[in-house]
């Protein structure tokens, strides 16, 4: 059974999503916390630890995203869902930055906010395609070396079983500038293999399995 705590300072609304929560199967709320540090203080005093905390953003004394990253700081094994009514595209980067693993507004479906969890657990993070695509505008806005249209053709190509070969074929290019186009993708996104790109492209948004 996965257990859950969820952070929220509206009584009301905590007592609502546990009820739903525990109606899930394979999932289970511990307690419920009014804000960060009520969830500090069970964690380091009563050490009841989950595998997820339900987040919401604002809160007071401890708000969402300065708890998180306590979190990621002390407890990297406890996952973070965000729920909140915060829509804004700054506020959701800061709770992804800060180390939640997806973000999910409070008028989402009963069965979206099921497959977050259940995805949040085999996954390790839940990406709804429009965080996918702030994420992507993130990465390219705060990078001078943005992603070519021909690069992001070449990382969706790479995604599959293709070789380098059939993937030059396929974009009607030489072997030798489709390795310019890998040399190109990994130094931009300082990754290694092939491998670490197909998750990157993933859990990014970028390409769809």
């Amino acid at each position: 059974m996965n257990k859950l705590v969820v952070v929220d300072d509206h009584t009301l609304l905590s007592q609502a999503i546990s009820g739903l929560v525990n109606s899930f199967q394979d999932f289970e709320v511990l307690y419920t916390c009014k804000n960060g540090q009520e969830l500090v203080d069970q964690l380091v005093f009563e050490n009841k630890r989950p595998d997820i905390v339900l987040m919401d953003v604002n809160m007071p004394i401890m708000d969402g995203i300065e708890t998180t990253a306590y979190l990621k700081e002390h407890y990297p094994n406890i996952k973070v869902l965000a729920l909140s009514v915060e829509e804004e595209e700054r506020t959701i980067l800061k709770m992804l930055r800060a180390g939640a693993k997806g973000y999910l507004l409070k008028d989402t479906e009963k069965s979206v906010l099921e497959s977050a969890l259940k995805e949040l657990m085999s996954q390790g993070f839940y990406h709804t395609n429009t965080v996918a695509q702030i994420l992507v505008r993130s990465l390219h806005e705060e990078s001078s070396l943005t992603l070519k249209e021909r690069e992001l053709e070449f990382i969706k190509h790479a995604c599959t079983e293709m070789t380098y070969n059939e993937i030059a074929d396929r974009m009607f290019l030489s072997p030798k500038t489709v390795q310019g186009y890998r040399d190109s993708v990994f130094s931009k996104l300082n990754l290694k293999n092939r491998t670490g790109l197909v998750i990157y492209a993933i859990k990014h948004g970028l390409f769809k399995p």
